[in-house]
């Protein structure tokens, strides 16, 4: 089945790339929400015009494989079972609103999962570009790509007032939301968060949590992203968006710096300490193990911690997550359970990078 080649990895292919400042940066995202006329939007219309609308936009993103130059394929959220679409929200592959809908929709998805086109969510179409570190201009170029291949063949609700017009008024404009993924610990740890997330607030940005409105900064990473699409162009939201990214990047290195010239005794020991919980813990809440897997990757990206591989934590980072530990696990686990069985699932992808890590000193030896 199709599906399963989605649900089965914790990690994306695009995860395991690293691109520019990917030591703070983990992702760049691009979105862009569409509504096709002649048909009303998401919130009243019939399931007659959402099954219209899934055939007409599957059908030409399917028809525009060899151009995108990519393998897609399309995936009927009404098919999956609860648990299948809490595992596709966790890898960020369609959002909450999507999974728990009641009408027809679906997901289009590149073999790599670096983009991802929803069908009849809050709008006709939300699709989204996923890229390793920061690359808003080419996540952007690809996105806009999608965008003007379905522009061709669909005619698009818009208004030369207001632009793009969408459901929730907060999009309409040019409906863009671009935000990048960071791992901030030592803002975190050094208490420069709340006045950083206050500043970018007054410049149209808004910090949200790791799966966007209304959740948590899990593990210090923070989703930062563009409040503002109408009155601005694409050009200028990418641009403000690159330049605020590029100051807290800045403001990070400079915390971390000094983490490390004032408390570098207490900081090694705290990482360290938290490498040997996920090694060793028979026990880990969500909230504990983001906080140990961020201490490690803070510990790597500062050579402080030697060879741990960072797309293992990308991948633990993913499958620690209620949805992921039941689908490895094969049965429906109460929350105690799936406290013990995350930290086995830990432990043992950390035994298995030892274990890979020795062999190899072996051969070379």
């Amino acid at each position: 089945m199709v599906i399963e080649k989605f649900l089965d990895n914790s990690l994306s292919s695009w995860m395991a790339g690293r691109g520019e400042h990917s030591d703070i940066v983990m992702s760049t995202r691009i979105r862009l929400a569409r509504n096709l006329t002649g048909y009303r939007f998401p919130l009243a219309f019939t399931e007659d015009e959402a099954h219209r609308i899934d055939q007409s936009i599957s059908a030409t993103l399917l028809d525009a494989s060899e151009e995108l130059q990519m393998n897609i394929s399309s995936v009927q959220i009404k098919d999956l079972s609860e648990l299948n679409r809490q595992v596709l929200v966790e890898k960020h592959l369609i959002s909450p609103k999507l999974a728990n809908s009641r009408i027809e929709g679906s997901v289009l998805l590149s073999e790599d999962e670096s983009v991802s086109v929803m069908i009849n969510e809050e709008d006709h179409i939300r699709m989204q570009c996923l890229f390793p570190g920061l690359q808003i201009e080419e996540a952007y170029a690809l996105a806009d790509k999608i965008d003007r291949i379905l522009e061709k063949e669909l005619s698009y609700a818009f208004d030369e007032q207001f632009g793009y017009l969408t459901s929730c008024p907060t999009n309409t404009g040019t409906g863009l939301r671009a935000s990048v993924m960071m791992h901030l610990p030592a803002l975190t740890m050094s208490k420069q968060m709340n006045r950083i997330v206050t500043i970018i607030s007054r410049l149209g940005m808004v910090v949200r949590g790791i799966y966007g409105e209304g959740s948590e900064a899990l593990g210090n990473v923070y989703q930062v992203s563009n409040q503002t699409t109408l009155g601005k162009t694409e050009e200028d939201i990418l641009a403000d968006l690159q330049s605020i990214t590029e100051q807290i990047i800045q403001k990070e290195k400079e915390a971390r710096s000094a983490l490390l010239k004032h408390s570098a005794n207490t900081l090694e020991d705290r990482l360290y300490r938290s490498l040997g919980t996920l090694s060793y813990a028979r026990i880990m809440t969500t909230e504990e193990a983001g906080k140990c897997l961020s201490d490690v990757r803070l510990g790597i990206d500062m050579g402080l911690i030697q060879d741990v591989d960072v797309t293992i934590l990308n991948e633990c980072m993913v499958f620690m997550q209620p949805g992921f530990l039941q689908k490895f696990a094969g049965a429906t686990l109460n929350t105690s359970e799936r406290d013990m069985f995350r930290a086995k699932l830990i432990r043992e992808r950390l035994q298995k990078m030892g274990e890979k890590r020795i062999t190899k000193g072996e051969e070379l030896a």
